[in-house]
């Protein structure tokens, strides 16, 4: 599991040769080695598994439902680390100098030294001051939730867009922290070296370390600027794809993450695309046709799975990957039905819904994983509060034709019956009109089709865009 940059322990030192290798590579000089540590997500490395220590601190109104600790420890074993302890306080407020009290932070200090934990993982958010407090008292590497998050998603990133997305939100989330991580660096007076009021400078102010940090801000703010534009370009490619496809019927599947919206994708179009049983298995979104019969199809899209306090930064750069489910004429929410969590999980994708801007749209709730629920009660539960969702199990194929016949429904519920006139040398219209609308009756009249269809308004919309003189007869 690769340290970020927000929380480096105290043999984490910049030299001034990492100048010219930019702003995401770090000189790490330990006790038995010396190399170089990259930061961005373009390169790789290898890193030994890790010993974590899992904190989290509960306020007093939180609810505790199950495991507090049961999804970081998911995410802490995605990113390659051994949970090898857990503690949990209940506090009225976080404390201000290190998230836990003082009696807490002695605790956690007694139990990496007795279980040899080699990093200290919260899931709170941390700010740089707690974070060099808690390294200060433990002598570890400390990592918040959301920078475990960014770590993950940068050893999955495998695209150039996803590369690029992922290092936006981690330059995003480093940049107010570049203060915190240079107060390790020798201070001195401005020129003059006096300290009174006529001396160069101001408390804060003076010295390499500040210097240095004035020298990473720039850079950070630059690459910042260059990766926004990038992204920008990709967005508007994004916006272009979409709109290109808007004679189709566009669904696509959201939930949280390893909710198994790429095992559905795979039973439904064959798409061969990765699963496997952990946390953002996936991070590009795939688009596929998806044929329902009777010569009816549409496309379906899988996108990145959502998590709880998902960092505000990885949504923002996630936006152009999230394109296909902000325009979506239908979205699916999937949900775990076997988790005991699925009530909150399926709030905490709502949530990123509605930050997307597309907690309006149509949804269709899809309760999968049938076949490994082992709570009845919980499922009873969800089908109470959720008595339209449709119970699935995307493993096994079990009501997947139930699930496909109602899609089919909700795509044949925004079509109108009409009454068309074209030449009878349109056979591209004719061809568009049998795959995008259903033709009930044809007949030739004075060399003209007449078609009784029933379309949908954009198709309608796009037919007069490639056919001339289509007529209305009612």
């Amino acid at each position: 599991m690769c340290c970020s940059s927000s929380s480096r322990p105290p043999n984490w030192t910049k030299s001034a040769d990492d100048e010219e290798r930019g702003p995401n590579l770090i000189h790490y000089q330990g006790s038995t080695e010396e190399r170089l540590v990259p930061i961005n997500p373009r390169e790789s490395l290898s890193v030994k598994r890790e010993n974590a220590l899992l904190v989290k601190v509960l306020l007093n109104d939180a609810p505790l439902v199950g495991d507090p600790l049961a999804e970081l420890a998911e995410l802490a074993e995605s990113a390659g680390a051994t949970v090898v302890s857990r503690a949990v306080q209940r506090r009225r407020a976080f404390h201000p100098a290190s998230c836990v009290g003082r009696g807490k932070l002695e605790e956690i200090c007694q139990r990496a030294e007795a279980f040899d934990a080699d990093v200290i993982i919260f899931d709170n958010d941390l700010s740089p001051s707690q974070i060099r407090e808690i390294e200060s008292a433990t002598r570890r590497k400390v990592l918040d939730r959301s920078e475990l998050i960014l770590d993950i998603f940068a050893s999955r990133a495998r695209t150039h867009e996803a590369r690029l997305q992922v290092e936006l939100a981690q330059l995003e989330y480093t940049s107010p922290r570049l203060r915190g991580m240079w107060t390790h660096l020798e201070r001195i007076a401005g020129a003059g070296g006096g300290t009174g009021v006529g001396a160069v400078g101001g408390i804060g102010t003076r010295g390499p370390g500040e210097r240095q940090i004035e020298i990473d801000r720039r850079l950070v703010g630059k690459r910042v600027t260059l990766l926004k534009e990038r992204l920008a370009s990709i967005d508007r490619r994004k916006v272009r794809e979409v709109q290109a496809r808007k004679t189709y019927y566009t669904t696509s599947l959201v939930g949280y993450t390893n909710a198994g919206k790429s095992t559905l994708m795979n039973a439904l179009t064959g798409a061969q695309t990765h699963t496997a049983d952990r946390l953002f298995a996936t991070l590009d979104t795939l688009t596929r046709r998806w044929d329902l019969g009777d010569g009816r199809c549409l496309l379906l899209s899988d996108t990145v799975g959502f998590i709880r306090d998902l960092p505000h930064h990885l949504v923002a750069s996630f936006r152009a990957t999230l394109e296909e489910a902000i325009h979506a004429d239908l979205l699916i929410h999937m949900v775990d039905a076997a988790n005991p969590e699925a009530e909150s999980q399926l709030d905490a994708v709502n949530s990123v819904l509605s930050e997307l801007g597309a907690a309006d749209k149509p949804i269709l709730l899809l309760l999968n994983k049938a076949d490994a629920i082992i709570d009845e009660a919980c499922l009873t539960i969800l089908r109470k509060n959720h008595p339209d969702a449709l119970l699935v199990s995307a493993k096994t194929g079990s009501g997947l034709d139930e699930f496909a016949a109602e899609v089919g429904r909700r795509m044949a519920g925004e079509q109108r019956r009409v009454m068309l006139s074209l030449p009878a040398g349109e056979g591209k219209a004719l061809n568009f009109l049998g795959r995008f609308a259903e033709i009930h009756d044809q007949r030739f009249e004075e060399g003209r089709m007449i078609l009784d269809v029933a379309i949908a308004p954009r198709v309608l919309e796009h037919l007069h865009s490639i056919a001339t003189d289509v007529r209305h007869t009612q």
